[in-house]
């Protein structure tokens, strides 16, 4: 019962995991660019989250809407004003212009709040639920619950409304969709913005979790990167398993053998999918 509890755990904070690769999956099966700043927009969610709920005392998860719709406004003005001018130049390029984003906005993070870590203090910080034999940690309950219904979300816009249609057009086949007269640089520029508002969300949940600092960025880009590959690159479920997968793995090598070395055990993972399955679990060859 003792690995059941710390299994579900990882299920748990895999969700976060999920959601937070799922924005950088949308932007690369869209865009076809690899956002290397995606751990960095994570922590501005973070540090927005926590802003909020020390000025105007509302909980993260109260304060997730407002987080999204700020990280979709930055997300989609940089794609329009900067990022779309690198769609058609080398990759090289591309991974410098973001490399550049993600030191700008780390550096920024530092000069405004330190290296020092934050946290918002939570009334129900060491509740828990009980099922049973089983013991579920409620932030990790309730940042699941909020990972789920982000992505549902996504998924209901990609599958019900004109502009994901629209998008998802784009996706499949870029040259069919301008010849049919769609905008493809506002499409990306919305597709982008909601990569960005994943990955937003995700750091509103994950504050719930860990506390925040500007150094933590590059360890989440990785992550990001990990899931995404593991599931598949531009795959929607492929995300989401690589979420789960990497969660239980961090939990019971954590409580195994080392927390210090949770993530040497998620690379471990991505080898050897990679050397079976090298396009990832439920990706495209």
């Amino acid at each position: 019962m003792l690995y059941l509890n710390i299994i579900i755990a990882g299920l748990l904070t895999g969700a976060v995991y999920g959601l937070m690769a799922l924005g950088l999956s949308v932007i690369f099966g869209v865009i076809r660019i690899v956002n290397f700043a995606h751990g960095e927009m994570m922590v501005v969610g973070m540090y927005a989250a926590y802003l909020i709920a020390v000025n105007t005392g509302l909980d993260p998860v109260a304060a997730l809407p407002l987080v999204t719709a700020g990280l979709f406004l930055l997300g989609y003005a940089l794609q329009r004003g900067l990022i779309n001018r690198y769609i058609a130049r080398p990759e090289h390029e591309q991974f410098l212009l973001l490399l550049a984003i993600a030191t700008i906005i780390t550096a920024s993070l530092l000069m405004g709040f330190g290296p020092d870590a934050r946290s918002v203090p939570l009334d129900y910080a060491y509740d828990s639920f009980q099922l049973g034999p089983l013991l579920l940690d409620k932030v990790r309950v309730l940042a699941a619950v909020g990972a789920v219904l982000g992505v549902v979300a996504l998924w209901g816009f990609f599958r019900l409304t004109r502009t994901g249609k629209a998008i998802r057009a784009c996706a499949d086949n870029q040259v069919g969709a301008q010849v049919v007269g769609l905008d493809i640089k506002r499409l990306y520029a919305v597709t982008f913005g909601l990569g960005a508002a994943c990955v937003g969300a995700a750091g509103c949940l994950m504050l719930l979790l860990i506390d925040v600092q500007p150094y933590i960025a590059t360890d989440y880009t990785l992550l990001a990167f990990i899931i995404v590959i593991l599931g598949g690159l531009g795959s929607m479920p492929g995300a989401l398993l690589g979420g789960a997968l990497v969660g239980v793995t961090e939990a019971l090598s954590g409580f195994a053998v080392d927390p210090s070395l949770k993530s040497a055990f998620s690379f471990a993972l991505l080898i050897l999918v990679l050397l079976v399955r090298p396009q990832g679990l439920l990706g495209r060859a």
